[in-house]
């Protein structure tokens, strides 16, 4: 069995372009995570600001809003 120059090439480059792949596809994971998180921050604020009368339409007290909005901007 004989192997050609052009194999031993090719093995490092595809083995380099699977690593990339995969630390592509980390890396679109975490900014999704991030983004995710951040978005339940923003709903955490904007939850805040709303009136009693808007949280009593929507089916909350101010106490669980309180609860919520306490939370830490990563808790999920």
């Amino acid at each position: 069995m004989t192997v050609e120059f052009g194999e031993i090439l090719e093995t490092p480059r595809d083995a380099l372009r699977l690593k990339l792949r995969a630390m592509r596809r980390l890396g679109w994971w975490l900014l999704a995570a991030i983004e995710g998180r951040l978005e339940k921050r923003r709903s955490r604020r904007r939850l805040s600001d709303l009136s009693d009368d808007e949280l009593r339409d929507i089916g909350l007290t101010p106490a669980q809003v309180k609860a919520e909005t306490s939370k830490s901007w990563f808790w999920f």
